[in-house]
């Protein structure tokens, strides 16, 4: 099947959810508009359908390296210059530096489209975009002269070069070590895994950001610096020179997104790479934190993606295949597969955690403008307390429902999805790293109990459990009496869970961290819930409208009712467990696993 922009879906969650009309009024967005938008959206789904859709299953095929170059999959070359050519790479890049400094709102949009279509090629991108925060944020002027323009063109793509065999998601243990030089540079020695888009032949140059020490920096995390580290020097004058020392040893075999290529990229082989110090010394976590923040985001709006895709694909399969009578009949002859109750509820399943994702994280990236862009310090304050508290949830349910999505769109194929050729074995496959990369699950969890609730005493936690009640009144009055009903109870028992973390993590933080992953996934569903409450009063409110598209809007609210009654149910048992369920999982020894 072909990928096909979900365009009413989006608008949807764009103007009615996330109220693009108000973000675009912020400063600094005045030339952003709903029809300017309206055109970016069509013009991104043409891309998406015709360019980057019929490359995705070739591309598993899979980079190729060869001399410590690498050559990407077929097509994608072709498609990356189109992308370029188009205007693509600097949709949310600063508009001084070459960009088109758009609402992050209407480029997440735009991205789920790229990654839906193909997510090994977006990858390219959204590492770049993430390089660019950083360097915007905390370079030099000079550097960001130098290195922005070409990157918001797309003649350079970016990297994030974080960790090292030895020390996986612990940052303390980097190694790679960074030596000043008399000219101000400095030459960078080391190694580094799983590089996304390390080392390609899409772009002339690859910008790495690189984490490393100084040899005085003091020991573990507050000793880490950050440094832009070119594959090829540029002179002042922005052409290109020298080859640096750095290239790629090997490619990772991964489960999924062949595509991608997956780096071990090595430093000063020959004497030591040339670096320059973005910021100050010593600050360099911090400094990619600015870029890792928007790529976890970013990784959620790939989870809800890539789920997006393999969905599309289960239901034209399940309207094609025709099997077995239908349930009850007394007809022999077969129906096809969407009309069997269990098919139905699986496809539904899909639909409703897609349709709460995508709100989600449209939502958090127009809580991300705002915290960028409002002109009252308590409202910016304010969203950025709710961009951080939103990021863990939308990059970690997000993309742990990926999983269960992608397994069920594999499922309603039955054995048909099991053979590659079928093509929903790629979805599920290339899902399962989004749940990993850019923190795990895990990491994502204790954040969020963490630095997220308890640090600041449940604020942000509890202004947002008010406005899931307000919904729920609201929904109570307008004849959603299940749903509000639902939502109700599952506010409560997330107020618990919160009163829990906030008398615990600081007394028996063990305790409070055995829950930290049940307490994520319970708010994504709280709050995927309280935003299909939302999408289902606007939905029929705008039924009585003169051009209301009446099927849409009928689903929008049946989507919300089933989301109400078969999901938020789970929130009940996910309380259970964080509120009472510490000691069975901390009380054997080590030896007897």
């Amino acid at each position: 099947m072909t990928y096909q922009a979900p365009l009413k879906d989006i608008r949807f969650a764009l103007n009615e959810l996330a109220e693009l009309p108000a973000v675009c009024s912020l400063p600094g967005y005045e030339d952003a508009s709903v029809e300017l938008v309206d055109a970016i959206l069509d013009e991104g789904a043409r891309f998406a359908e015709e360019v980057l859709a019929p490359i995705n299953k070739q591309g598993d095929q899979g980079a190729r390296l060869d001399g410590g170059a690498v050559t990407a999959a077929p097509g994608f070359k072709n498609a990356w210059q189109q992308y370029v050519d188009a205007g693509w790479v600097g949709l949310r890049a600063p508009y001084e530096f070459g960009g088109q400094g758009l609402p992050a709102l209407v480029a997440i949009a735009a991205e789920e489209m790229w990654c839906s279509a193909n997510l090994a090629f977006s990858l390219a991108p959204l590492l770049t975009l993430g390089a660019i925060e950083a360097l915007n944020h905390h370079a030099s002027d000079a550097l960001k002269a130098l290195y922005l323009p070409k990157m918001a063109s797309g003649e350079w793509t970016g990297t994030m070069n974080l960790t090292e065999p030895q020390a996986g998601s612990d940052l303390a243990q980097v190694r790679t070590r960074a030596v000043p030089q008399d000219d101000g540079s400095y030459r960078i020695s080391g190694q580094k895994i799983f590089i996304t888009w390390g080392e390609h032949d899409l772009a002339e140059n690859i910008v790495h950001l690189v984490l490393a020490r100084l040899p005085d920096a003091p020991a573990g995390v507050k000793g880490i610096s950050l440094f832009v580290v070119p594959k090829f020097l540029p002179g002042d004058d922005g052409v290109l020179g020298a080859r640096n020392d750095l290239r790629c040893v090997s490619l990772e075999h991964k489960l999924g997104i062949h595509g991608s290529p997956t780096c071990v990229m090595s430093f000063g082989d020959q004497g030591g790479a040339v670096g320059y110090l973005v910021g100050e010394a010593n600050k360099g976590l911090g400094y990619m934190f600015t870029m890792m923040n928007h790529a976890r985001l970013g990784v959620g709006v790939e989870g809800m993606a890539v789920s997006e895709r393999a969905y599309q694909q289960a239901v034209a399969y399940a309207r094609e295949r025709v099997q077995s009578r239908a349930v009850g009949s007394p007809d022999a002859a077969g129906v096809a597969i969407i009309k069997h109750p269990d098919v139905r509820r699986m496809l539904m399943t899909m639909k409703a955690q897609i349709e709460a994702q995508r709100a989600l994280a449209f939502v958090s990236a127009a809580a991300l403008d705002r915290a960028a862009r409002h002109p009252h310090p308590q409202e910016k304050a304010r969203n950025q307390a709710l961009v951080n508290f939103l990021i863990p949830i939308v990059k970690g349910w997000n993309t742990e429902q990926a999983n269960e999505i992608t397994s069920l769109a594999l499922q309603v194929h039955g054995g048909m999805g099991y053979i590659e050729e079928t093509g929903v074995a790629q979805y599920y496959r290339d899902a399962r790293i989004t749940a990993i990369y850019e923190g795990t699950t895990g990491i994502q969890a204790l954040d969020l109990i963490g630095r997220k609730t308890a640090a600041e005493e449940g604020a942000t936690a509890r202004a947002l459990l008010a406005e899931v009640q307000v919904t729920a009144d609201k929904l109570a009055t307008a004849g959603f009496a299940s749903l509000s009903a639902n939502l109700k109870s599952a506010a409560a028992d997330a107020e618990r869970c919160v009163a829990f973390i906030l008398a615990s993590f600081a007394a028996a933080p063990q305790r409070a961290a055995v829950g930290s992953v049940p307490f994520l996934k319970l708010m994504g569903i709280l709050l995927g819930g309280w935003q299909l409450g939302r999408a289902a009063l606007i939905a029929r409110e705008r039924m009585g409208e003169e051009e209301a598209d009446v099927d849409f809007l009928r689903a929008k609210q049946v989507t919300a009712r089933f989301f109400g009654e078969h999901l938020l149910p789970q929130v009940s048992g996910l309380a259970a467990a964080i509120l009472h369920g510490a000691d069975s999982v901390l009380e054997l020894d080590d030896g007897q696993f």
